[in-house]
C-alpha cells in the first residue's frame, strides 16, 4: 500500500517524466489528497535521476497496471 492509497495507471502510458508527474499529481487531486502531500511528493520526485522519479512515485501512488497484470496471471 502506499502512502496515499491513490491508484494510478502507470504501465503501458507515456513513460516521459513530466507526463508521470503529471498524471500522479491530477490523480492524487482529484483523490482530495492533501495539497501538502502533493507538494512533497512533487519536491521527492523530482530531486533525482528518472529512477529516483518511479522509486517515489511508487511510494505515494499504487500502479492500476500491477493490479491488472496479477489478475491476467492468475486466470
Amino acid at each position: 500500500m502506499s502512502i496515499t492509497g491513490v491508484k494510478v495507471k502507470l504501465v503501458g502510458e507515456d513513460g516521459n517524466a513530466y507526463a508521470i508527474m503529471g498524471r500522479v499529481r491530477n490523480a492524487m487531486r482529484r483523490a482530495k489528497v492533501d495539497p501538502q502531500i502533493i507538494e512533497e511528493y512533487s519536491k521527492k520526485a523530482m530531486s533525482g535521476d528518472y529512477d529516483n522519479l518511479l522509486r517515489v512515485t511508487m511510494e505515494y501512488v499504487d500502479d492500476e497496471g500491477e493490479e491488472q497484470e496479477s489478475e491476467e496471471e492468475e486466470e
